[in-house]
């Protein structure tokens, strides 16, 4: 197998161990250039004819396609645009529409909230008896009722990064007559996914975190090819019309994933988002998952070993363990805010998880030794305990 590491890829600031890429990603060196091209070269030179000469139009499948590679999506199977929230919402509404005798959306209490928000939105718009249903992570398999129209799920805990069996839960929902809809937020880029192989209706995700888009960058969704021309998406935009140039005053969807297009596309962020994408290319998504357990296998064993303080939240079995590692602790934001303050970056996560992500394009085995070294003088010195880092920030 090869190595996947590849720090010349990355502008990574001096002195800075950066475990926090399942939250944002670092900036890959080819990003600046080409979104200064796009901004000097295009829109400055070309202005509106951008759109047809420098293929402004056609970058959500195209770019679509590039992270369609990494999780095992067919050709044209996904379209780039909006937020994650917004594409959790179409894939949610065609997939309630798909099974209208149907009234429960089943989800679990370790999902990102802002799909349940967002969930709980479709319910109150829909009325008529429909209902969000949570359980617990480990109740989904056994939670499949005769009432539940769509499972949606986050396959990677964004808390403690527990993995759910794609493949078997998707069988389970499908067995028992409900649509199948993942959140792949924190799985792109980061595990291997086999969308086609999981066979699963829907999915969605975002392409700041491992496929390092950027702060804002686009999010995805895909729709299983034999599904595309027949799903409704609630959110009609003029962009997912057939024929948008038209001007047609009434909605006719346009053509396969086409039509999960909603606004006009945010080209800078697209463009950072696909030069980004040149640093997979060449890269196997097993060859990184086998590096990443690595690197996280090192870390649990270090901080076990050196920092008895802390408490794995994460679950211990790797197979089980998507590419983060979180820790408990109740201090943990202090504790957090002391670390970072010393140059290792990772997060934190309510109500007392810290947070630490496993990247293994440019973390290598001596980030981690030097981190959990920095990790033990914080704790072992109660570096944490001071008003200055107990002061909560907007963003933790």
């Amino acid at each position: 197998m090869a190595e996947v590491l590849n720090k010349d890829a990355f502008i990574l600031p001096e002195g800075v161990i950066y475990l926090d890429g399942n939250s944002l990603g670092p900036m890959p060196k080819v990003v600046p250039a080409r979104v200064q091209e796009v901004m000097t070269g295009e829109w400055a030179q070309m202005l509106i004819r951008a759109w047809n000469a420098a293929g402004w139009m056609a970058m959500p499948e195209r770019v679509g396609n590039s992270v369609g590679r990494l999780i095992g999506a067919p050709e044209g199977s996904i379209v780039m645009g909006d937020t994650l929230s917004i594409k959790v919402f179409q894939a949610l509404s065609s997939a309630v529409k798909m099974r209208p005798d149907r009234k429960v959306i089943l989800s679990d209490t370790g999902n990102f909230p802002s799909d349940l928000y967002m969930a709980e939105g479709l319910v109150g718009l829909l009325e008529q008896g429909y209902e969000l249903r949570t359980v617990a992570p480990e109740d989904v398999a056994g939670s499949m009722t005769d009432d539940i129209a769509v499972v949606m799920l986050t396959e990677v805990d964004y808390r403690t990064g527990r993995m759910h069996d794609m493949a078997a839960i998707t069988k389970l929902a499908q067995d028992n007559g409900s649509v199948m809809v993942w959140d792949l937020a924190h799985s792109a880029g980061a595990i291997p996914v086999d969308l086609a192989g999981s066979n699963c209706e829907f999915a969605v995700g975002c392409t700041y975190k491992y496929l390092n888009g950027g702060p804002g960058a686009p999010a995805f969704i895909y729709v299983r090819p034999d599904l595309a021309d027949g799903a409704t998406p609630a959110l009609s935009g003029w962009l997912g019309h057939r024929q948008p140039f038209d001007f047609d005053i009434n909605y006719t969807p346009a053509k396969g994933i086409e039509r999960m297009r909603v606004g006009t596309p945010p080209i800078l962020q697209m463009a950072a988002l696909e030069a980004a994408m040149t640093v997979w290319e060449g890269v196997d998504m097993h060859d990184l998952r086998r590096d990443s357990l690595a690197l996280q296998e090192q870390f649990i064993t270090e901080v076990e070993r050196d920092v008895p303080q802390l408490t794995l939240a994460s679950p211990r079995d790797g197979a089980v363990r998507g590419s983060q590692v979180s820790f408990r602790f109740e201090q943990g934001y202090a504790a957090m805010q002391a670390v970072i303050d010393r140059g290792v970056i990772g997060d934190f996560r309510a109500p007392d998880i810290m947070r630490f992500g496993f990247t293994p394009l440019y973390i290598d085995a001596a980030d981690v030794s030097a981190a959990v070294a920095i990790i033990k003088d914080v704790m072992d010195n109660a570096l944490w305990d001071t008003d200055k880092y107990k002061t909560r920030s907007r963003v933790t």
